[in-house]
């Protein structure tokens, strides 16, 4: 039988995202400039993206969102990095999580069905805390009734200032030992407040703040996740395979941006150049392969959640960062002199990639993570 919703599940399934995203991007691209010199968040495209409906676009049609296959997400991101690193980044951190509870959702988790159902009821963007919360966490929780009173910094907060809610954790001394609580609250809530520290190298725009919490009460229907502190949780075997493919899709589309800029460049010069030309699109080429890998392995929400996947994901990630900044170095070899000057998009390029090293895992602590994996030990342990 034909039906309304029906009808409205099939529009939703044919939305082109990543070509709505070039659209946009295009437009995102004649302001990145402004926005990388003046360091202020990239609120107008965050409104524009909101308009079209990216923050939903990843949610399932039958809970109102835009049914977006992860691919399209990660090619929507690639899209606007093309254009705009820090839009990309900001994006790419409210859809990680959104994707995270996609997946749990396709699994019948109740609590991430409902989450995913408020984020379209009120067209919500989330801000998530910064890597530096890891398998430790830093602030502390106090038990009261009903819940926590949580004291804590968070640093590299991306998008906070555009965010409607703010996902983060915090430690918390219990009977069973110390825990990790983690929540989401609006950002509106009280003893909540964005210290404006984010004046960086690269991806000026993100808004990546502080935030503090000063004696914020969190009920404990907040709270979405608890594992032990300091020690390796199966939330992780979730969240990293769907993260890093969006994540690594921001930089990869950065450095397809430098190679066309770069090209057009070369080809004004002559023949002369041409070695230089093919060892930067060899270096993008393993970028694009490494990052077409992970969005494979995520088989569109069908991964088996597994250290051998989080390390698989790692390592294609470490892959990426590496092959991008090589590329773009070359890219900006190829430009030569213009691309030295403040306000040149290679100028800005080069600084925003450099960003992609902070993300996890570093290099050297994902060959320490891959390298004690592959030895039969503990990947994150000290022994």
């Amino acid at each position: 039988m034909h039906t309304q919703a029906s009808d409205k599940y099939a529009t939703l399934h044919s939305i082109d995202w990543p070509g709505a995203a070039r659209q946009l991007a295009i437009e995102f691209g004649k302001r990145a400039a402004e926005h990388d010199q003046s360091g202020r968040f990239v609120a107008d495209n965050f409104d524009d993206l909101r308009e079209a409906g990216f923050f939903t676009a990843a949610i399932p049609a039958e809970l109102g969102g835009g049914d977006a296959s992860f691919e399209a997400m990660c090619n929507v991101v690639r899209e606007l990095g093309k254009h705009c690193g820090s839009t990309a980044l900001t994006f790419a951190m409210h859809t990680h999580t959104i994707a995270a509870n996609v997946y749990k959702h396709l699994r019948g988790d109740d609590a991430a069905t409902m989450m995913l159902k408020k984020v379209v009821a009120g067209n919500l963007i989330i801000s998530t805390t910064g890597a530096n919360d890891w398998l430790h966490s830093s602030g502390t929780a106090e038990r009261v009734d009903g819940g926590y009173r949580v004291q804590a910094r968070k640093r590299f907060v991306s998008g906070c200032p555009g965010a409607d809610v703010l996902a983060t954790s915090v430690t918390f001394d219990g009977v069973d030992g110390t825990e990790v609580l983690h929540f989401a609250i609006p950002r509106q809530t009280e003893g909540i407040e964005i210290v404006e520290t984010w004046d960086t190298l690269g991806m000026r725009a993100t808004g990546s703040h502080d935030v503090i919490y000063s004696g914020v009460f969190i009920p404990d229907t907040a709270i979405v996740a608890r594992r032990p502190a300091a020690t390796w949780h199966p939330m992780w075997e979730v969240i990293l395979p769907v993260a890093l493919p969006l994540i690594s899709a921001v930089y990869v589309g950065l450095a397809e941006s430098a190679t066309v800029i770069a090209l057009d460049a070369a080809k004004r010069n002559g023949a002369v150049l041409a070695g230089v030309a093919g060892e930067l699109l060899n270096d993008l080429t393993i970028a694009e392969l490494a990052l077409n890998d992970m969005v494979r392995q995520n088989d569109n929400y069908g991964f088996t959640p597994s250290l051998d996947r989080v390390n698989d994901a790692l390592a294609r990630k470490a892959i990426v960062a590496t092959q991008v900044k090589a590329a773009v170095e070359t890219a900006a070899e190829l430009v030569g002199g213009p691309g030295f000057y403040r306000g040149h998009a290679i100028e800005r390029i080069v600084r925003d990639v450099r960003a992609m090293h902070y993300h996890p895992l570093p290099l050297r602590r994902q060959q320490v993570f891959s390298g004690r994996l592959a030895m039969g030990l503990d990947p994150v342990g000290e022994a």
